[in-house]
């Protein structure tokens, strides 16, 4: 698929804060909220981080307070980082509800009407869910979830649906098609008019009957047309439910068997560029729901992404103050040697600071380094990180 340079852009900012937001479940679980920068180390391995946790931690100073204390570094969050946090429980108080619903849709597009509580777990960041979702919010609900295990397994642990709710049982683009006011609900393109070829194939595909994904499956052959579009509009709907209308599609392949998707899932996302945008960024495939981006921005933006947002607005600008005082001290060192040239004082700050990519010198764990990278990019893909 031709790269979109807007929606790679996504995929990287979307993505930035999750490192530091793994750091920061870890300082809020430690008693006191107030751990030891050896302790975080510990936990850097597990992250699969290189460097010293003590020099991450220092390049996000409106993030997070380091201090030392009996000959040992402490860290805990910032009055800022803490406001947010009370921000983000705030909003999860408050959308329960969209949780419940968000869950309930989920277990009506699955065959059984049961999903695996581990493999739930894998969506659970990618949906918005708290990390306690199953002892927060399934137990006020006893009339409409119930946790099955047949074999007794910890692993098999499953969440049943035991009310089915019609009302829910609306796709996106069944609602898209009732605001417009049309009968005949379709997908939309997102394709540059000069794709001719793509334009063609995706009229095509939309002149037949759409096919509800919350209708039950079973009876379409295998490999028929409408199969396609049933999938195709199931694809579609699970990556609405999500917050950044994206899922990688190794995890979509985890629930083939619960979601009666193909073996060669990536292949039919492919054939509809004009519906889905599949990236293969830093070696992991994502598909993306082009409707939902407007250029490299989300359109409709949930109330937990626009907290996460200023998470990670903070972040950046921790990291832009620790690099100006990194400047500062380089230039300053430069001055004793004698090398800096009056041209090269006179240069304005902004045009001399460094970038997150630039910062690889003074032992840091630098993005430079290519395995390093390497190692920071498959964390930023991991939603299962703790």
């Amino acid at each position: 698929m031709k790269k979109d340079p807007d929606l790679e852009s996504a995929l990287s900012r979307n993505r930035r804060w999750i490192v530091n937001n793994q750091i920061k479940n870890i300082i809020l679980r430690y008693p006191n909220q107030d751990a030891p920068v050896k302790f975080l180390q510990k936990k850097f391995k597990t992250l699969d981080l290189q460097g010293k946790a003590l020099n991450w931690l220092k390049k996000y100073p409106c993030c997070f307070d380091v201090y030392r204390q009996n000959d040992e570094y402490h860290c805990k969050l910032s009055k800022r980082m803490l406001f947010l946090v009370e921000e983000e429980e705030s909003v999860k108080e408050i959308q329960e509800p969209v949780f419940v619903e968000r869950l309930s849709k989920l277990l009506m597009l699955s065959v059984n009407h049961r999903l695996n509580v581990v493999k739930l777990n894998e969506l659970k960041r990618n949906l918005g869910f708290p990390d306690d979702y199953l002892i927060r919010i399934l137990p006020k609900y006893p009339d409409m979830f119930r946790f099955v295990n047949h074999s007794g397994r910890r692993s098999s642990m499953e969440i049943e649906l035991l009310s089915w709710n019609p009302d829910l049982a609306i796709s996106a683009v069944e609602v898209s098609a009732r605001k417009q006011g049309s009968s005949e609900p379709c997908f939309s393109c997102s394709l540059p008019s000069t794709w001719v070829k793509s334009w063609e194939r995706f009229n095509e595909f939309n002149a037949t009957p759409y096919i509800s994904p919350y209708v039950d499956s079973r009876g379409l052959l295998e490999g028929s047309k409408e199969m396609e579009k049933r999938i195709v509009g199931l694809v579609h709907e699970l990556l609405s439910l999500t917050l950044w209308k994206k899922m990688s599609i190794v995890k979509l392949g985890h629930f083939k068997r619960e979601f009666n998707l193909p073996e060669k899932l990536n292949i039919l996302l492919l054939k509809h560029p004009g519906i889905f945008y599949v990236s293969n960024k830093y070696q992991i495939y994502t598909v993306l729901l082009r409707e939902g981006y407007n250029g490299s921005e989300l359109i409709d933006k949930d109330p937990l992404v626009v907290v996460k947002d200023k998470f990670g607005e903070l972040m950046q600008e921790g990291l832009h103050e620790y690099n100006r005082r990194r400047y500062e001290v380089n230039l300053e060192k430069q001055r004793k040697k004698g090398i800096v040239s009056v041209r090269k004082e006179k240069r304005k700050e902004g045009s001399t600071g460094m970038t997150e990519q630039d910062d690889s010198g003074d032992k840091l764990g630098g993005l430079f380094d290519p395995e390093e990278r390497k190692r920071f990019y498959k964390v930023l893909f991991d939603d299962d990180a703790p």
